[in-house]
């Protein structure tokens, strides 16, 4: 029977035909017989799936006309060496027919990311993309409280969006972070959440070095507030050039009515202007676009895309891909356009799309994108002016991130083959795992696993997990519960074995961990403690391997102990962020919000008539049945909860 595959609300598949896999073991299967396949396949458009013997996806492909397309895989001659190697391990195509070419594209992508084809380029979707939000502004006479009065600004992640104006998306926080800095200096518009603002009865230190004009504490009149608000939406909007004009006017007439010192902030705020300015790439124009541009050595691509909002480059990013397949640069764009942009909740489409080389399916991919963002895209690569400058900055940067990329996995991959030798291994370890404890005195006890391959760290795998059910301090019985919790997944099939698994840790972690490992029937993984030496410091450390009662020590200068070095480093530092964070959590959170029935409002009411939690305890069940809304009931609940 042929898989199901999930298929987005706009896609209608009219039929779907399959080529049944033979009930029997993948090596005595017979090659596919692609000549009967082709007979009886349709000419009309939809997508196909190839299979290998075992039925794991191999590769997803749209197609105009089905049998042209599935039957250029199987000619004899032309093929490139690649795309042969993939059609060697085909030993089964299922396609779906679709009603025009676009409800396949859109199909494939969905399949794609759903399925994640090893011959297909995989993209992970990323986080939202950051924002600079500015809240709405109301006057007095339009009903608006001190917050309407003075607007903030600041980041905003997320698909829930409030009333106001958003700026982006930047390619990162830390760009984010860089605008409201500059903001906040220039325009000095305050960036204090609004419970903060409403309730202080001071200035903070913001207004004390010069970064903020007191609005919560009325050191600043609201028509000033109002012009500096407009000034920074200007600025955010990319009118530098119209706003640098009207603070120059603003400036020469604070002169003539001799406010030096008014004349003086404007002065100041055209130099900042003029210094962003200075160092941005580019300040001109009102484009909005992504500029897009690929380069490769061998089988190694980098596809890099720059950010260009309002005429301005807010920033960039780098993806870094394998290439199993001989595409050519056209091909490659047509696959990666469609699967960054299609079907992701948090990626902007822009208006025009410059690429580095033209796109196969172009007409087809732009009206696609032009459906999801309900207006015109263009797609381009032959540029002139601003245009032409920005792509060849992406082009350029492209080319030298993919040389310091290449050149570090080439590095990564020394250090395995170094801790091969060193540990003596027939095989260079594909994929180490690490796992950590960390605690204050029992307190919030979490344990890592950070995840290493060849390319570096593979953050999107690693776990945490909150220890619970454990002697306060007991590391042993810690590391016992994350080892078990997490091999317990991977036997199941939710991930990826490592080939070695590294314990921070002497002989007693690594007996524990070998001990789980035997329970869940685990003996592909080989351990590895890794304990301080006796002087405990870096490049010192004790290696005990679980086969071999003797410890190992590398020297200091190895390789394949700074890899060790590193991984153990990364799970310590993964593990004391968790522990932070969760043991911060436990101190911000009151005890009353783990009694059943006690919501916000009533811990509200609690708080406020005794005028504190230190109070709270001290009451009787009779006294806290007097707080409006706390009835006997609730009240012996109360007690009980915080006298246990």
């Amino acid at each position: 029977m042929g898989r199901r595959a999930t298929i987005s609300d706009t896609i209608s598949p009219t039929r779907v035909t399959a080529l049944q896999r033979p009930t029997m073991p993948a090596s005595d299967q017979p090659a596919f017989d692609h000549t009967q396949f082709l007979k009886n396949l349709t000419r009309q458009p939809g997508i196909y799936q190839m299979f290998d013997g075992a039925g794991k996806i191999l590769y997803v492909g749209k197609a105009k006309n089905l049998k042209n397309r599935v039957a250029s895989y199987f000619r004899q001659t032309g093929l490139a060496p690649k795309t042969r190697a993939l059609v060697e391990k085909i030993h089964e195509i299922q396609v779906t027919v679709t009603a025009s070419e676009m409800e396949a594209l859109i199909l494939e992508q969905n399949l794609i990311k759903s399925q994640r084809p090893p011959y297909n380029i995989l993209l992970r979707d990323d986080k939202s993309y950051p924002y600079i939000f500015v809240s709405d502004y109301l006057t007095s006479e339009q009903g608006g409280d001190l917050v309407g009065r003075f607007p903030r600004i600041g980041l905003h992640r997320g698909s829930k969006r409030r009333k106001g104006q958003y700026f982006g998306p930047y390619p990162s926080v830390a760009a984010v972070r860089e605008s409201l800095n500059f903001l906040q200096k220039t325009f000095r518009i305050r960036q204090c959440e609004d419970g903060v603002f409403k309730n202080r009865s001071r200035p903070c230190l913001q207004y004390q070095i010069g970064r903020c004009k007191g609005p919560c504490v009325d050191m600043v009149a609201e028509s000033e507030y109002e012009e500096d608000l407009r000034h920074t939406v200007m600025f955010l909007a990319g009118r530098n050039d119209e706003l640098t004009q009207e603070l120059a006017a603003s400036m020469d007439q604070a002169a003539e009515q001799l406010s030096y010192e008014k004349a003086a902030a404007y002065r100041d705020q055209i130099a900042s202007l003029r210094t962003i300015q200075s160092e941005q790439v580019a300040e001109t124009g009102s484009g909005e676009l992504d500029v897009i541009a690929v380069a490769r050595d061998q089988d190694k691509l980098c596809t890099h895309i720059l950010y260009v909002r309002q005429g301005r480059v807010l920033g960039s990013k780098s993806y870094f891909h394998d290439e199993r397949l001989s595409r050519t640069d056209s091909e490659f764009l047509s696959e990666f356009i469609p699967q960054f942009y299609l079907g992701s909740k948090t990626r902007e489409i822009p208006a025009v799309i410059v690429t580095s080389s033209d796109v196969d399916d172009r007409e087809l991919i732009a009206a696609a994108l032009k459906s999801q963002r309900d207006r015109n895209v263009s797609i381009n690569y032959q540029v002139r002016g601003q245009r032409a400058k920005w792509l060849e900055l992406a082009t350029r940067t492209a080319a030298e991130n993919l040389r310091s990329h290449t050149q570090s996995q080439q590095s990564m991959l020394k250090r395995y083959e170094s801790l091969q030798d060193a540990l003596e291994f027939d095989e260079i370890p594909k994929r180490l795992e690490c796992f950590d404890i960390s605690h204050s005195s029992g307190e919030s006890t979490v344990a890592s696993c950070v995840v290493f391959d060849h390319g570096g760290a593979v953050s999107s795998d690693y776990r945490r997990f909150n220890i619970e059910g454990i002697v306060a301090g007991d590391d042993y019985a810690a590391m016992e519960q994350a080892i078990l919790r997490r091999y317990t997944r991977l036997k199941k099939g939710e991930g990826v074995l490592p080939d070695i698994l590294l314990i921070d840790g002497g002989k007693g972690q690594l007996n524990k961990a070998k001990a789980v490992l035997a329970e869940l029937g685990i003996d592909s993984v080989r351990l590895l403690g890794v304990a301080k030496g006796t002087t405990r410091k870096a490049g010192f450390e004790t290696l005990f391997l679980d086969d071999a009662g003797n410890p190992k020590v590398i020297d200091s200068d190895s390789p394949a102990l700074h890899l060790i070095q590193a991984i153990r480093d990364e799970a310590h530092r993964f593990a004391i962020t968790g522990h932070k964070n969760l043991r911060d959590k436990k101190r911000r959170t009151s005890v009353l919000e783990d009694i059943p029935g006690v919501g916000a409002k009533r811990r509200k009411e609690l708080l406020r008539h005794f005028g504190g939690l230190q109070e709270v305890r001290k009451a009787s069940v009779a006294e806290l049945a007097k707080v409006p809304n706390i009835s006997k009931k609730i009240a012996e609940d109360i007690y009980s909860a915080l006298h246990s």
